[in-house]
């Protein structure tokens, strides 16, 4: 599903008009971003929670070449599904579908 996927199923599942799902969509999205920015951590209850964390520069290793390389320091967005959200995929017909074949 990508974001013109999801905006059609907020139509379907709203009435809104499809300009209007959208807005809504890219008000929420840009509202999450604007929390994240500032270091808020975003909760949707039962759902999933944003937050960010910090990780230092540090040496590592191009695997391709073993040329050591220099790693920047960066903000990192940590995702985590909720309890009902993984309660919701976490199916018996999913777990099927996602099995490695053997």
């Amino acid at each position: 599903m990508n974001k013109g996927d999801l905006i059609d199923k907020i139509v379907d599942k709203t009435g809104l008009k499809k300009a209007d799902a959208a807005t809504a969509l890219d008000a929420t999205l840009d509202s999450i971003k604007d929390a994240l920015k500032e270091g808020e951590k975003v909760t949707l209850v039962g759902f999933c929670s944003f937050s960010t964390s910090y990780t230092a520069a540090r040496n590592g290793i191009n695997p391709q070449n073993k040329k050591k390389v220099k790693i920047e320091e960066k903000v990192k967005v940590k995702f985590k599904a909720g309890k009902i959200l993984a309660d919701t995929v976490n199916t018996e017909r999913l777990r099927n579908k996602l099995k490695p074949k053997q």
